[in-house]
C-alpha cells in the first residue's frame, strides 16, 4: 500500500483538488490521508472509454470510473463518471484534480414508457 501511497504523491499536483461522488472536497493531503490511515481501500479501479483534450500545458480526460472499493469497512463500489484535469510543468505532467459523479439512470420522462414504473406504452 505504501508504494500506492508515494506513486498518488509524485503523480498529484501540490494543489490537486478531488470532488468526490457526494459533493465533497478535499484537498491533496486529506485525499492521500484517506488511504495512508487505511479508511479507503481500493479493490481495484478502471478507466473506460477515456477522451482527452489538450490545451497547451493542461489537459482534461472524461472516463468512466470503475471501483472496487471499501471506506472504513464499507462498501464504495461504484461506476462514476470521472473528469480528470492534469498541467505540465516542471517535471512532467500531474493530476491536478478529479471530479466524480454517479452514473444513474436517465429520469422516468426520458425512458421509454415501457421502462416506467406503473406506465404502460401507448397504444394506437
Amino acid at each position: 500500500m505504501r508504494a500506492d501511497i508515494d506513486a498518488l504523491e509524485a503523480i498529484s499536483a501540490g494543489d490537486f483538488t478531488l470532488v468526490g461522488p457526494l459533493g465533497f472536497v478535499l484537498n491533496k493531503q486529506q485525499w492521500l490521508e484517506r488511504y495512508r490511515s487505511g479508511d479507503l481501500v481500493t479493490h481495484s479501479l478502471s478507466l473506460k472509454d477515456p477522451a482527452t483534450r489538450v490545451y497547451g500545458e493542461a489537459a482534461e480526460t472524461i472516463a468512466r470510473h470503475v471501483q472496487h472499493a471499501s471506506y472504513k469497512g464499507h462498501p464504495a463500489d461504484g461506476q462514476f463518471r470521472a473528469t480528470h484535469i492534469a498541467v505540465h510543468g516542471d517535471g512532467g505532467w500531474r493530476l491536478a484534480g478529479i471530479q466524480l459523479i454517479p452514473i444513474g439512470r436517465p429520469p422516468s420522462f426520458a425512458r421509454p414508457a415501457e421502462q416506467r414504473t406503473g406506465e404502460r406504452p401507448a397504444t394506437t
